[in-house]
């Protein structure tokens, strides 16, 4: 499709229910909404590609708190933000009057007098990361409705305990992009497993997110993992309704290699457990240093038990056609180039190199969706109006 013919699918398919609300979860959001997500950022990737600026903001900041490290995210939501034409600021908490005892209600008006958007990342504490983007929403909230705020900002969740809906929404435009359609999806076995990692209290947030995103297209997820690495219980039972309600299936396995068996895509992936997880929480909260130390060694022993749960040559050639499409988050654990031992073997992960940078780079246009579909009431219309104008991003070449 070309973009005219792109924006009037988008017209047919959008939810006016994107507008001025937080994108937090992908499961409060309707398969029309998810589509609408998608089509809006296969647009803005079109205009990009061929030319057209899409800014649609003269001025503003889309203001970025992350509270854990980030590359990808990170640039993937300043890269956004500066396609529609505004600003990044991030909010280096240590360097606010957080520490002095600033509360969440006041610093999230404080940061938004001329901000459009908030991006969050808060995934280290088990039970807080969502809590804490539903506070500051309501924070806004009452400052947009006590006049403090000329515009309530919207919320973009860049990762929390609970989902990473950005890199969900990107892995399923990348598996929409490759198979060529949403419908092509229905039947294809997706199996999201757990592998080997060096390192622990990786969080649980990417596999959950899968499990509830795929299951919702009618593909056949299976849940792999090797036995007390579970995830938590309310979303697997998200990924098991929203299955049945799709016509897909989900499973749960505790063996990596009967799982790839004829998958058509294979996404190996470390986590913490998540009773892990919660253990960790509390010593974190406590700042619990020792407690930490030694719950981390409990856990790389543990890990180190499965080691054998690494995605290899042996492995692959037991997907469907021995060549299952391979995707990952970044950055993986590779054997014999990152570590030691990890998620995947040298080889397999070089073959499926660049599809995983592919997959990577449609999550800048997922994160400006879903600003889009926040400010405008009427995406398609918006974007019709862009390219009319026609107006070059480089106007001089």
């Amino acid at each position: 499709m070309n973009i005219k013919e792109k924006i009037e699918q988008l017209s047919e398919t959008e939810s006016k229910r994107l507008f001025k609300k937080d994108f937090l979860l992908t499961w409060e959001k309707s398969l029309d909404d998810l589509k609408a997500i998608l089509e809006i950022a296969s647009v803005l990737k079109m205009m990009r590609d061929t030319n057209i600026s899409p800014k649609v903001f003269d001025s503003g900041l889309a203001v970025s708190i992350f509270r854990d490290n980030s590359t990808r995210t990170r640039f993937s939501y300043a890269s956004a933000a500066n396609l529609l034409g505004l600003e990044v600021q991030d909010l280096d908490e240590k360097k606010s009057q957080i520490a002095h005892g600033e509360t969440v209600r006041e610093t999230a008006n404080m940061i938004s007098f001329l901000t459009d958007f908030i991006g969050i990342r808060d995934d280290m504490f088990l039970g807080e990361g969502h809590k804490y983007m539903v506070e500051v929403g309501e924070a806004l909230d009452d400052g947009f409705a006590r006049g403090v705020l000329p515009v309530r900002p919207g919320i973009v969740n860049l990762q929390c305990d609970r989902d990473h809906p950005t890199q969900s929404m990107a892995d399923l435009l990348h598996l929409k992009q490759h198979y060529g359609s949403l419908d092509a999806l229905k039947g294809k076995k997706i199996v999201m497993s757990w592998a080997y990692s060096p390192s622990y209290g990786k969080p649980l947030s990417v596999p959950q997110g899968i499990i509830a995103l795929m299951t919702r297209f009618g593909m056949e997820v299976e849940l792999a993992y090797p036995e007390g690495y579970d995830l938590i219980p309310e979303i697997v039972d998200i990924a098991k309704k929203n299955a049945a309600e799709s016509g897909g299936s989900f499973k749960v396995s505790h063996s990596m290699e009967e799982a790839v068996k004829d998958a058509d895509i294979v996404y190996p992936k470390s986590w913490a457990p998540f009773s892990v997880m919660q253990q960790r929480t509390r010593l974190l909260k406590n700042k619990d240093v020792k407690g930490l130390d030694e719950l981390e060694k409990e856990c790389l022993a543990e890990n180190a038990k499965f080691k054998d749960w690494e995605y290899d040559e042996h492995k692959m050639k037991l997907t469907k056609n021995s060549d299952a499409l391979y995707m990952h988050c970044l950055p993986a654990d590779i054997t014999g180039v990152s570590c030691i031992a990890g998620e995947v073997s040298k080889d397999v992960f070089e073959k499926y190199r660049i599809p995983t940078y592919v997959e990577a780079g449609f999550k800048p246009y997922i994160i400006a969706a879903m600003m889009f579909g926040q400010r405008f009431e009427n995406p398609a219309a918006v974007l019709g109006q862009i390219l009319n104008n026609g107006r070059k991003r480089v106007r001089f070449e």
